[in-house]
């Protein structure tokens, strides 16, 4: 496997498992029981969201920095190039959703009648990025391995 020429592979690793496990753990606070303990699942969604902006918020420096990935994917294959647009395009997506989270966030935190909007809003965020990550990831492997055929 090539290596990306302005951002070291272990740094991409170690992102994608930062932003995976802010996502498992927005998931796993989203689906818990409500009922009876709202301002404490409330709370608990609050700083699972919170790590979760953080992370992702590193994602898109990663990738969109100047001599970051994206810019890296480009020059090792131009053919790529449609396909890193269309991931920007998704992170603009993403990020209009997380807004929507944060919206929802408040109002939950004003009336617990809320709370299914803001479920709603939060995995509707989750499933974009879960479809964007795999679309990155495909991106990823196509520029950066070669088939010297004979190898499985």
């Amino acid at each position: 496997m090539a290596e990306p020429h302005g951002v070291p592979l272990d740094e991409v690793r170690q992102r994608r498992a930062e932003l995976r496990e802010a996502m498992t753990g927005l998931e796993v606070a989203v689906a818990a029981p409500f009922p009876g303990r709202s301002e404490e699942w409330i709370a608990d969604v609050s700083a699972a969201f919170a790590e979760f902006q953080s992370d992702f918020a590193d994602h898109l420096e990663i990738t969109e920095r100047p001599g970051g990935l994206h810019d890296d994917l480009v020059e090792t294959a131009p053919r790529l190039a449609s396909g890193v647009a269309h991931l920007v395009k998704e992170h603009h997506a993403i990020t209009a959703a997380i807004a929507v989270v944060q919206v929802r966030l408040e109002e939950a935190r004003q009336d617990p009648e809320n709370i299914p909007a803001l479920r709603d809003a939060t995995l509707e965020v989750l499933g974009l990025l879960a479809r964007h990550r795999q679309r990155g990831s495909d991106l990823v492997w196509e520029a950066y391995t070669f088939d010297v055929g004979g190898e499985t």
